[in-house]
């Protein structure tokens, strides 16, 4: 019988992980200077951590893969802020820590939906999110810390569009603006959207569906319903933005598909023409309840996404390849009755630093040779049976083809050399 992967997932084969640790090692460096610290919660939890009361979203209605054992109900995390937020609160982050607490999380994620270019049932994320202070100039910086990630990564061709939903007063105010446009229209636009005038009409916005839809466009105006806390807010955020250098576009339609987000919502898009309905690189927004929600006191915080075989798509559609390898820089041959004396070499380099490859399977002379071309090695390391009796090796420069005889007490100094 043979066995493929389940529909919506797939492995990272060895020749394609050098690709995903560079990537990942960039963004734990990004993340150590803009002063994040990782934190690991479980890739399930009880149900309600992500099924909140009157959740319009998609992700909660149509996504999840939830399970029951006994009484309890559990959900394979469909996104990685809810179990950050649980976690804050859980252990008490907010009562004698320095606010704002910089977390960032990197893992796997679940969604039952359709698979496509860029979008997978299982999928890795990373994300961050900044709780405990809301500040229109947080909200800038995060967004500078996504952009620097992207740029990392040899990304050019890609754009930030933001808005804002304001306050709770001011959302609230359009939330009935926007009930009262769509009630006598609501015939006229998909099933999922009926939902969605009960429970978020902002979420209209965002259909899919309909995006095309003349209804859409004429539906009222955000702006119009922001008072002036939420104007005054939104303008320093821009003027963050314009201070750090990075242009945006205002684009009052973006609502973003989670319920929960209050004030500042963006969403850094490829502008690539192939790049089709999976243009988003990264997205997230301010949320204010979040942290009340699970337990916690009142406060707020700020955090996005990325999907990271999106990111490493788009990198390498434009050209970015990794500098790290899984070649040997050394390959070590036997030649003639050596005993474990390559073995012993070859650790004593690995022990430096220096990757080696050592022939343990009784290759041919020449066999192995074929194998330290095919391992990339910079370096070859010949222990033949009568340089070995003198305490000697040759050594030989993979790339000019000097060859040279040393003691062995000089070896790894002389690699060393070689290897530049």
């Amino acid at each position: 019988m043979s066995y493929q992967t389940p529909r919506g997932t797939y492995d990272i084969l060895p020749e394609q992980t050098p690709a995903w640790q560079e990537m990942e090692e960039m963004i734990r460096e990004v993340c150590r200077l803009y002063r994040y610290t990782e934190i690991r919660t479980p890739v399930f939890e009880d149900t309600r951590v992500f099924k909140r009361e009157n959740d319009s979203s998609d992700m909660v209605n149509k996504e999840m893969y939830t399970f029951e054992t006994g009484h309890d109900s559990y959900t394979l995390r469909p996104e990685g802020t809810a179990g950050v937020i649980r976690a804050f609160d859980q252990h008490k982050f907010y009562g004698g820590r320095e606010l704002p607490m910089r977390l960032y999380y990197m893992g796997p994620m679940f969604r039952h939906e359709r698979p496509q270019k860029g979008r997978q049932r299982q999928f890795t994320q990373f994300g961050i999110e900044n709780i405990g202070v809301s500040s229109p100039e947080i909200d800038a910086e995060a967004i500078a810390l996504g952009c620097s990630i992207v740029k990392r990564m040899g990304i050019s061709s890609v754009k930030v569009c933001i808005n804002t939903l304001g306050d709770d007063a001011s959302r609230d105010a359009y939330r009935k603006a926007l009930k009262e446009y769509f009630t006598p229209h609501i015939d006229e636009l998909c099933g999922d959207c009926h939902r969605r005038l009960e429970q978020n009409p902002l979420r209209i916005l965002d259909c899919k569906a309909d995006a095309d839809n003349p209804i859409l466009a004429g539906a009222p105006s955000l702006r119009d319903y922001l008072n002036e806390e939420s104007r005054e807010y939104f303008r320093r955020v821009l003027e963050a933005l314009d201070a750090l250098g990075i242009a945006y576009e205002i684009d009052d339609r973006l609502v973003r598909g989670l319920d929960y987000y209050t004030h500042t919502v963006f969403e850094v898009k490829s502008t690539r023409p192939d790049s089709g309905a999976q243009a988003t690189v990264f997205a997230g927004g301010r949320y204010d309840h979040l942290v009340e929600y699970f337990g916690g006191p009142k406060m707020s915080g700020m955090g996005f996404a990325i999907g990271l075989e999106r990111l490493l798509s788009l990198a390498e559609e434009e050209g970015w390849t990794p500098k790290n390898s899984e070649k040997a820089q050394v390959y070590v041959i036997s030649l003639g009755e050596v005993g474990s004396v390559p073995l012993k070499i070859a650790e004593t380099l690995r022990k430096e630093g220096i990757a080696a490859e050592v022939n343990l399977v009784g290759r041919s002379l020449k066999a192995q040779f074929k194998s330290a071309e095919r391992n990339g090695a910079e370096v070859i390391v010949i222990v033949g049976e009568s340089e070995l009796k003198e305490g000697k090796v040759n050594i030989k420069n993979s790339r000019d083809g000097q060859q040279f005889t040393v003691a062995l007490e000089e070896l790894i100094t002389k690699t060393k050399e070689m290897l530049g």
